[in-house]
């Protein structure tokens, strides 16, 4: 069965409702208010089982102007919409401000119907009827069918059925293969089950034990039922009407404006960029950081508009923008959204969600504007490059391209193939899957190689810098992941050389100066003067005149070459001395099988400061394995 969502606009009292009743039987007036008032102040739902295995969804939406924003909800994943006009009194304020808003949301087709046929003459009726074709000639509905009903006697039903019977056959399914995505508009709870959420589903389909979440308050929780159209499924498709039943969320931690998400997909969002088209009816200029309302699905959020290339939007301009909300919620690329201002309330003007999750932009930003012009191109390949061109030196991930594009995985892939194959692009990590622009690479490797002449400038002693520090130096905005890639480039390019935990540079050789190998020959005497017990490193630095940095970097030198043995980062020896302790110690252990630190300081005289760091010296060397509080000879 193909399902479709139809939905009423139009003036207050102008017979929505009525007309809804007169396709299905069904009275969407459903709250006692609206009983008592004659009016609809919540979305109110039917359905319509057409032949050809049709059934629409039908959305009331309400007309009064104070529940504009209810009427925007209703809007949100509409296939098609029945403009309602009353024949005895034609065009209104709501009549024109409820077809701003399906223009700016996006809505494609739709039919007019004119009601209370029967309380008008058929030459008043012909009059209405060119009034309205002549109001609609420049919007989305010029040339729709206008059909006259009464919804009192039924006169014109039959024709309203089979004009939306042949339009629905012309439509497109919703596809099914995207993740799905349900905004709630109403919860409430039902003895025995819990927590229901209703809403029309805009994508993809749900199932009966799927994990899902609501955002954007991040509550996971599992779907323990399905209803569509008051029957019970297994699983419900794009653009049915559905009611869920949610196991492990209260229902007052779910609020209309909530989203219901497959769990760990999707982020929410503070800021989006978007087309906005200024209505050519506001009197007044929009200015830069003006307060909105975005509506958007059933999300109502204040918002400030962020001007990228200008200061003001006039009346009728069309134009890129950033929206910073005041609080989180989940959009989309493609999602429509309208704004409304505060006071007077009023629609200024909507349109379509181009980056869900945009950087801070700079105003005036050529490579911003780029972005969003390949975004509303629909150039796939253009919009991938951009996206990762954006990313600068953090990267960006396939599931980041597919949160910030509205793409499939697909389509993603396809757009990256010849970018890849070019050089323009490059994978830099493999799972999860992340991608840099071939200047962004560059940039890495020109500072991973100026960090290491740098360190090596500052420290001419040392062969190398550490992996793992010269790791440290990636630029924070970065992956630390990105340093092996990087540093395999710099390695290709014959600009460095890994040497097990160092990185040299190709050709270079550690020398000193005459002053610096004075500096070395003062520490070897030192050491060999002390023998067993040498001095400190603070000693070191008073013996020989120099910081404790400089010492260090001597002593890690001279024990590269041989010349002195390293027991510890800041404990120097003669390697003379060391051999000669080892000689005593393998003596011991031959003899007696076994040693405890006492008895390595009885023969050697060593105090419990080097007697400790030696034992565990010689562990490291695989001379001795520690058993216990003794140590003995290591086999083989």
């Amino acid at each position: 069965m193909k399902h479709l969502i139809l939905g009423t606009a139009g003036h207050i009292d102008h017979g929505k409702t009525s007309l809804v009743k007169a396709l299905t039987g069904v009275d969407t007036d459903r709250l006692k208010e609206e009983k008592a008032r004659g009016i609809t102040i919540e979305l109110g739902f039917a359905h319509l089982e057409l032949p050809g295995d049709l059934r629409f969804g039908i959305v009331d939406v309400p007309g009064h102007e104070r529940f504009v924003r209810t009427m925007v909800a209703g809007v949100g994943g509409m296939d098609l919409v029945l403009l309602v006009i009353a024949a005895d009194e034609g065009i209104m304020p709501q009549t024109r401000e409820h077809l701003e808003i399906c223009q700016l949301l996006g809505v494609k087709r739709g039919i007019v119907v004119l009601t209370k046929k029967d309380m008008v003459e058929p030459d008043w009726l012909d009059l209405v009827t060119e009034e309205v074709r002549d109001y609609l000639a420049e919007s989305f509905l010029s040339g729709a069918p206008i059909i006259s009903v009464s919804s009192r006697t039924g006169d014109g039903i039959e024709t309203l059925k089979a004009e939306l019977t042949k339009m629905a056959k012309e439509i497109e399914q919703k596809r099914v293969d995207s993740p799905f995505r349900l905004p709630v508009d109403r919860v409430f709870t039902v003895t025995g089950f819990g927590t229901v959420v209703t809403g029309t589903l805009l994508s993809g389909a749900v199932t009966v034990g799927d994990e899902v979440e609501i955002l954007p308050s991040g509550i996971a929780c599992r779907v323990r039922g399905v209803q569509s159209f008051g029957s019970k499924v297994e699983k419900g498709g794009a653009g049915e009407r559905l009611a869920v039943n949610l196991q492990g969320v209260d229902h007052t931690d779910v609020q209309r404006g909530d989203v219901v998400v497959p769990k760990g997909l999707y982020k929410p969002t503070s800021a989006v960029d978007v087309r906005l088209n200024y209505l050519a009816s506001m009197g007044k200029e929009l200015k830069h950081r003006a307060g909105v309302r975005l509506h958007s699905a059933t999300y109502e959020v204040p918002a400030k508009v962020i001007l990228f290339d200008r200061d003001a939007l006039q009346p009728g301009d069309s134009a890129y923008v950033q929206l910073r909300l005041d609080h989180p919620v989940l959009l989309l690329p493609g999602d429509p959204f309208v704004l409304r201002t505060y006071s007077p309330q009023a629609t200024l003007g909507g349109g379509t969600v181009l980056d869900p999750a945009p950087p801070r932009r700079r105003r005036r930003s050529a490579e911003a504007l780029a972005l969003l012009e390949a975004a509303e191109s629909g150039v796939d390949q253009e919009r991938i490059r951009l996206l990762v061109e954006s990313s600068l030196l953090s990267g960006i991930s396939i599931q980041e391209m597919v949160n910030r594009s509205g793409m499939s995985g697909k389509r993603i892939e396809a757009a990256l193939a010849p970018l890849l194959s070019s050089g323009a692009v490059l994978q830099v990590v493999k799972e999860p899957r992340i991608f840099l622009s071939k200047d962004a690479f560059a940039q890495l490797k020109q500072r991973l190689s100026e960090e290491l002449h740098e360190y090596l400038q500052e420290n001419p002693m040392q062969e190398g810098i550490g992996k793992e520090e010269l790791k440290s130096r990636i630029p924070r905005r970065s992956d630390a992941r990105f340093f092996g890639p990087v540093l395999a480039s710099l390695e290709k390019d014959g600009l460095a050389l890994s040497d097990r935990e160092l990185v040299k540079l190709p050709g270079r050789k550690v020398g000193v100066t005459q002053d610096q190998a004075s500096v070395q020959r003062a520490l070897e005497e030192a050491l060999t003067k002390a023998w067993f017990e040498p001095p400190t490193l603070k000693e070191l630095c008073d013996l020989v005149g120099a910081t404790e940095k400089q010492v260090l970097d001597h002593a890690n030198m001279m024990f590269r070459e041989g010349r002195v043995a390293k027991i510890k980062g800041d404990i120097f020896y003669a390697p003379g001395a060391v051999n000669e302790l080892r000689d005593k110690l393998v003596a011991h252990l031959k003899e007696k099988g076994e040693i405890t630190p006492p008895e390595f300081r009885d023969i050697t005289g060593l105090s419990r400061k080097f007697m400790i760091p030696l034992l565990e010296y010689f562990d490291q060397e695989k001379l001795t394995i520690r058993m216990g509080d003794k140590r003995v000879l290591r086999k083989g």
